[in-house]
């Protein structure tokens, strides 16, 4: 994409309300524009990290075996009163009467929607395990939207739904979930530590946050220093074989909320070993049991030819918060610094003298080569001055920048740098667009 065609509003400075790194940045950079208080659209660059981060989350839940359907976002409020949450949610969600004086809602979660869904068609154990998710717009009306995309009032998020016969099905369901976030999130460059939470407003007896550590984070977190360093699991796994002991690895270390924290426990600790930061949270997983299945009347034929409640759980990634969190995580002075597997793009490249012969010709044969590997590339070919090409190319945070200026085109090298070092390696041409093109570059 040439950057002369390409929609990049930059700014030099972020607005005053932007009171966070990753909000200021996001605007800085052009990835999003706030339409009201805590709503936001997202610009083409910004929309190009969120399908980034998209995919990842997706191609994780299909490996652990969940299967993608997608939900409305208007909700019927009869199916919340099934529940018996549609007066308790309270003034978070968005209530609205349509012409024909029916009650829906903006969905805020999933439960009730999927819980019916999934009682009109599954009606024998023979069916189970089941476990849908789904990629959607949501709406919560927070009551102080702030921080940008890290607490706004409509967020993208995958949330997904397990459905088995009995508890132990269900913990094993659970552990799938477990691990899968584990593996995601290290895809996206986060180091993200599983803590015992709250259930909150979704109910159930296990419930897991899972919280990258940042000084920005909204919550007090406290665990045991080791698991910030754990490696992922990885994904040469039995999904549906016994997980339960990597679980158990990453559990049997304290790790806990502020909500759920246990001062006596957290002591009990070696005082070197004793971590206490701020979070932010990225993932929320519940095992609930029949808390919706019983009052919606979602049960299947057991072995034994009964017919009982099944045993649900619901699994939420933040897709759009993500976004935040990952700057949050690594950013320097001048700006983004994305890991390359969310980056809008993976190259920059940067012609310091659009109009010279030369440079536009090894700009255009650098941009073809490395399209045609399947390199995506911004081609700075505006007539900026070098330092605010600089300046910008360092701002959005693409891995690398591919310099050409006629000083070092004339020996026949170009210029590659590495945004997250800042080494900078000068090289001939050739060789450069061959070590960009290769598909681990």
């Amino acid at each position: 994409m040439r950057l002369s065609r390409y929609f990049l509003p930059v700014l030099k400075e972020a607005p005053a309300d932007a009171q966070i790194v990753s909000h200021q940045l996001m605007l800085r950079a052009g990835m999003i524009r706030q339409e009201a208080a805590g709503i936001y659209a997202w610009l083409p660059l910004g929309l190009a990290v969120l399908r980034k981060v998209e995919q990842i989350v997706r191609e994780e839940m299909n490996r652990a075996g969940a299967v993608e359907l997608l939900m409305p976002t208007l909700q019927l409020a009869d199916l919340w009163r099934e529940s018996g949450r549609y007066d308790a949610y309270g003034p978070e969600m968005l209530r609205i009467v349509d012409r024909h004086e029916r009650e829906l809602l903006y969905g805020p979660t999933n439960e009730e929607m999927i819980t019916e869904i999934f009682r009109s068609y599954v009606k024998s154990y023979k069916d189970l395990p089941t476990n849908l998710y789904h990629i959607q717009w949501k709406f919560r009306d927070e009551r102080r939207p702030r921080f940008g995309v890290m607490r706004g009032r409509e967020f993208f998020m995958k949330d997904a739904y397990s459905f088995d016969v009995d508890e132990p099905s269900a913990r094993a369901a659970y552990n799938r979930m477990f691990v899968a976030y584990l593996n995601l999130f290290a895809r996206m460059g986060l180091k993200a530590v599983p803590m015992r939470a709250d259930t909150g407003p979704i109910g159930g007896d296990l419930s897991h946050e899972f919280i990258v550590l940042a000084e920005t984070g909204e919550s007090a977190v406290f665990c045991h220093k080791d698991l910030v360093e754990m490696p992922a699991p990885g994904t040469d796994l039995d999904w549906f074989g016994d997980l339960q002991p990597i679980v158990d690895g990453r559990t049997a270390l304290y790790a806990a909320t502020e909500e759920m924290h246990d001062e006596a426990a957290f002591d009990a600790i070696p005082e070197g070993d004793r971590l206490s930061a701020r979070g932010i949270e990225v993932g929320h997983i519940f095992y609930f049991g029949e808390k919706y299945s019983k009052p919606m009347k979602a049960f299947v034929t057991g072995p034994d030819g009964v017919d009982k409640p099944v045993h649900m759980g619901s699994y939420g990634v933040g897709v759009s918060r993500l976004l935040g969190a990952i700057i949050e995580a690594s950013h320097d002075d001048a700006g983004i610094i994305w890991p390359e597997s969310v980056a809008p793009f993976d190259v920059v490249l940067i012609n310091m003298r659009p109009g010279d012969e030369a440079c536009d010709k090894a700009c255009d044969e650098a941009y073809a080569a490395l399209t045609k590997a399947g390199r995506s590339v911004l081609y700075d070919d505006t007539d900026d001055r070098a330092g605010a090409k600089f300046a910008r190319a360092d701002l959005i945070g693409v891995p690398r920048q591919l310099i050409v200026g006629p000083k070092s085109l004339a020996e026949g090298n170009v210029e590659l740098k590495v945004r997250a070092t800042g080494e900078r390696t000068t090289a001939p041409i050739q060789s450069v667009i061959a070590e960009l093109s290769q598909a681990n570059a």
